[in-house]
């Protein structure tokens, strides 16, 4: 049958995408439908046709899936923040789990590993420690600030998150009206003028200290003593600051940052390490999990006391201090600088002497220690950004065949595909690990555990 566009259809829900979009058959053609759920039997109205697949649109749930819940959130289907927030929570951990097994198997042609059962929170609530809320106007021309819309960048108002700290839930509102007291405009993408572009804010969830830094279309922040006088009523306050970002670009962050008030970095703790975090630091959004992420991490690395380990996307050195109590010495690669200070500083507040941080790239930086200076590792992990590892790291770290390689992941994809070129090179991947590291979004961390040659 010839599928159109603005054709009807009423069909069951079978399975989810990637991205959390329903996927669903059309007289056997296969439709992706946004906030439809396996097992919802729902008429679907074709808005877009491809050769071999279409995007639909949900116009009515006929009978609902046994999965599915009311979202907390009156803005979740809108917002592009949780997309199966209406999927109920052991369903969603299915999901993942199912996610990455599939792209492990499927894309990878990974065969005899062992999958342990995901890690799920008790309360998957509240628990973000870091929001980037971009600002601008509204029809009316009123300030506004929130959350993207999904696969937009029209602002959804958000006047309370339901999966960030309760911590910043006055911060956005302060800063609104301090805008709007001394006339200070938004940004806008479109003429590339106004001065706000987003609010960053950070929460330590076992301090309970808070940052705030503006990200500005500018060098110079006007009217600051009253953004700090307005900001310090808030309790916990610790660092306020702005960084300076004119480009015409999607980066939300500039190159550097400013502090106007306070220490230039908040403090938390994960598993009895204290850690500096900066504005521009990378730091997992989910205190909670990040503990048993790192506990599986740490327990496939199983690192003894002669141990050498190269921590590499290493961050403010979370895993490397994580690794150093149990390990001879750790090296930690990080390409942002202030990311680095962060971490020197961090060994030296948790009194760790066996740990080196290097700023570089990490397939620039470890390839040079292992050629020009012959250094070995006897265990390497790896926690880089979605894109995934370099062919030139991956290429470096076979060369070097470390007892044990550790991959955390934040995209099941590209790890699927750095998997099957480190097994083609050698490595035999043994036990996955997913944590839920984000509920109510269709993202996942998973941990794995590779044996070398």
């Amino acid at each position: 049958m010839n599928i159109k566009k603005d054709d009807i259809f009423t069909f069951p829900i079978e399975d989810l995408s990637s991205d959390g979009s329903g996927v669903g058959k059309a007289d056997g053609f296969t439709v992706f439908i946004k906030d439809a759920l396996p097992g919802d039997l729902a008429r679907v109205k074709i808005i877009k046709v491809k050769k071999t697949y279409g995007y639909g649109r949900l116009l009515e749930i006929l009978t609902p899936s046994p999965d599915r819940v009311k979202p907390l959130c009156p803005a979740a289907r809108s917002c592009g923040g949780c997309q199966i927030q209406a999927l109920s929570y052991p369903a969603q951990l299915r999901f993942k789990e199912k996610k990455v097994r599939d792209l492990l198997t499927r894309v990878g042609k990974l065969t005899g590993f062992e999958m342990l059962p995901v890690i799920g929170m008790d309360d998957p609530w509240y628990y973000r420690n870091k929001a980037q809320y971009p600002v601008g106007t509204d029809r009316s021309g009123h300030l506004t600030a929130g959350f993207y819309a999904g696969r937009t960048h029209s602002i959804i108002p958000v006047d309370h998150c339901c999966i960030q700290s309760k911590h910043t839930e006055d911060i956005l509102p302060a800063v609104l009206a301090w805008m709007d007291r001394n006339h200070i405009s938004a940004y806008d993408e479109k003429s590339g003028r106004g001065l706000v572009r987003h609010v960053l804010t950070r929460a330590g969830f076992h301090t309970g200290q808070i940052m705030v830094c503006l990200v500005i279309n500018g060098r110079k922040l006007p009217a600051s003593e009253d953004l700090i006088h307005t900001l310090r009523q808030i309790s916990g306050m610790t660092s306020v600051s702005f960084s300076p970002n004119t480009a015409r670009t999607n980066v939300i962050m500039g190159d550097s940052v400013q502090t106007i008030w306070g220490e230039p970095f908040i403090t938390d703790k994960i598993g009895g390490n204290s850690y500096q975090i900066s504005p521009l630091s990378f730091y997992q959004v989910n205190p909670v999990q990040t503990e048993k992420l790192y506990a599986a991490a740490l327990d496939f690395a199983d690192p003894g006391p002669e141990d050498v380990i190269w921590d590499l996307y290493c961050g403010i050195g979370t895993i490397s201090l994580f690794m150093a109590r149990k390990a001879a010495h750790v090296c930690g690669v990080e390409i942002i600088p202030q990311a680095i200070d962060n971490a020197r500083e961090n060994a030296a507040i948790n009194q760790i002497t066996n740990a080196d941080f290097f700023v570089g790239k990490a397939e620039d930086v470890l390839p040079e220690a292992y050629e020009k200076k012959h250094i070995h590792a006897d265990i390497i992990v790896v926690d880089p950004p979605r894109k995934g590892c370099d062919k030139a790291l991956l290429d470096c770290i076979i060369q070097m065949q470390p007892r044990k390689l550790v991959y955390i992941s934040c995209d099941p994809a590209t790890l699927a595909r750095d998997l099957r070129i480190l097994e083609d090179g050698g490595f035999k991947a043994e036990k996955v690990q997913c944590v839920d590291m984000f509920p109510h979004s269709v993202h996942v961390e998973t941990v794995v555990s590779l044996s070398g040659k």
